[in-house]
């Protein structure tokens, strides 16, 4: 009996981010999607990026034909540099996508990699596999569906999408190409849950520039500032165009944006009259009311444009009373309270500060429940998997795929690591694979995590104490004690030190050696500071010799 087609998903199922899905039929392994997300503060302090656990696809390295991405987005291609540097196979996605996955690949000093770009309708073959990619919208330019073509039928994912009748750059989602696919016959469909929770149809794009508009002639003796994604390059555009019609100057403040713009002006996927840019150095050459300022720092990021000058820390301006900060975004799940922060302290140094709960000026990149629907009726899909969501919103697509007539058992709800296998004839739960995240501290792996991570939370609540001892002959001083994030009473500071020295005076401490003294200090600090401080610091006993 010939193989099933096997799909293992190794993140971006039960969660936002991390999207990595592997398809495999005989020595055949796509993947589909790299990305990574970024850490939860609380739960992994400074932590800088958590990307999946791609242990099954080194096992496997010898069966990969290629990488296949939907869309540029760093939950969706965030993972390759780290990726790239482990496996030698080529990299497939449109123009913009690969332009800033170079850029990071670059950044991240990645010099061995294979990248090449589609187009509209492009099949690429992949062993006894192919991979079609379908034009969609979303909220950024070069965003794919795949067909992917397999010897048991055809899987269809839909990448993050949504249907947009009237897109900034006039490329519609294909319908017409995913109703022949429909048609063709669709084995299996996994479909975006980002939005399944939000009823009717999602905003088209091009509304947002009427919210804009609205703002600027409010705001007609202020200056503008615009925070929205540095990838969204149709909101970009916007912002631009409307800064151009009411006879603004433009600057770009944030690294990672002027360096999305840049490439988007590349590749003819952004345009403005060259005139109406300026440098973020030279705005103090113009009127206020004749600038409009384009920053990233929409989820509240510590270091963005707009979080810093929110706090007084960006060098080129400072926030004012003649200041309206429009927030072109909605905040991911969690990043809510970073946001409020942000918001409060420009309010507090005398901006007004316009979100998407007191305008449109935001329009999401994903479908709502009717747009489902309609990607649903089209396909006609056997089976279905719904992915790119938390477990509730898996939960709910489920349920509208039902209500669209399809029983429950052909319908799956996936977790990372849940292995399934398809043909015409069922689906079934595979062996699952090695799954979960690998977490990086800067640009470096972190090896011992769970070391890590209870040390970082331990310095947090209750601080750092090291004790330096001298056993040198001619040492006359006596142990030094220097607390971090902790206060110490001078009296327990004084029993600690006599404790020490009488452990030193009698030659104990000496004759323990190196390490076994080490130990011995960490013991007796932290009795000490237990009992007298119910605190439980790191301790770092330091012996000099």
């Amino acid at each position: 009996m010939a193989k099933r087609v096997k799909i293992s998903f190794l993140g971006g199922v039960g969660e936002i981010g991390k999207n990595m899905t592997c398809i495999e039929h005989g020595e055949d392994i796509i993947i589909v999607d790299a990305g990574l997300t970024f850490p939860d503060n609380e739960e992994t302090p400074g932590i800088e990026y958590v990307i999946p656990d791609y242990t099954y696809l080194l096992n496997n390295k010898s069966k990969i034909r290629g990488i296949f991405i939907t869309h540029g987005h760093e939950d969706h291609i965030g993972a390759l540099p780290f990726l790239l540097k482990d496996l030698d196979v080529p990299v497939y996605a449109s123009p913009l996508a690969l332009g800033i996955l170079e850029s990071k690949l670059k950044e991240f000093k990645v010099e061995k990699y294979t990248l090449y770009p589609v187009e509209d309708r492009d099949v690429i073959p992949a062993g006894k596999m192919s991979v079609e990619f379908i034009r969609v919208t979303h909220s950024i330019a070069g965003s794919y569906a795949l067909a992917i073509w397999t010897p048991k039928g055809t899987i269809f994912m839909t990448g993050d999408f949504k249907i947009d009748h009237t897109p900034i750059d006039g490329k519609h989602t294909d319908l017409t190409r995913i109703a022949e696919i429909g048609e063709q016959g669709v084995l299996l469909l996994m479909a975006d849950s980002t939005n399944v929770e939000k009823p009717g149809y999602s905003m088209s794009e091009s509304n947002v520039f009427k919210a804009l508009d609205a703002q600027f002639v409010l705001n007609k003796d202020k200056r503008i500032i615009v925070a929205t994604f540095a990838s969204n390059i149709h909101r970009v555009q916007q912002i631009i165009n409307c800064a151009v019609l009411h006879d603004r100057k433009v600057a770009l403040a944030g690294r990672s944006l002027q360096k999305i713009v840049d490439i988007a002006v590349d590749l003819d996927e952004l345009h403005y009259p060259e005139e109406a840019m300026v440098d973020i150095d030279k705005i103090g050459k113009y009127d206020l009311d004749k600038l409009c300022i384009i920053c990233t720092g929409t989820q509240g990021e510590p270091m963005s444009a707009l979080t810093r000058m929110s706090e007084n820390d960006f060098p080129q301006l400072e926030i004012c009373d003649y200041d309206t900060v429009l927030m072109s975004s909605s905040a991911i799940p969690g990043n809510e309270k970073t946001i409020f922060n942000v918001i409060n302290n420009l309010n507090k140094r005398g901006a007004e500060v316009i979100y998407q709960a007191l305008s449109e000026i935001h329009s999401s990149g994903h479908a709502c429940r009717e747009e489902l629907k309609m990607m649903f009726a089209l396909l006609k899909p056997q089976y279905f998997i719904p992915v790119h969501g938390e477990y509730r919103q898996l939960k709910q697509h489920k349920e509208l795929a039902m209500e669209m007539g399809m029983g429950a058992n052909r319908i799956f709800i996936a977790e990372n690591g849940n292995s399934i296998e398809i043909d015409p004839s069922g689906i079934r739960v595979g062996c699952n694979v090695p799954c979960g995240q690998t977490l990086f501290d800067g640009k470096y792996l972190v090896e011992d995590v769970n070391g890590l991570i209870s040390d970082r939370k331990a310095l947090a609540t209750n601080g750092c104490v090291i004790c330096v001892v001298n056993f040198a002959p001619e040492a006359v001083s006596q142990p030094v004690i220097v607390a971090r994030g902790i206060t110490i009473p001078e009296e327990v500071r004084e029993e600690i030190i006599t404790e020490i020295t009488n452990e030193i005076t009698s030659g104990k401490l000496k004759e323990a050696g190196l390490e076994s003294g080490k130990s011995f200090l960490r013991k007796l600090i932290a009795k000490r500071i237990q009992k007298r401080l119910d605190k439980r610091p790191v301790i770092v006993p330091v012996i000099v010799e």
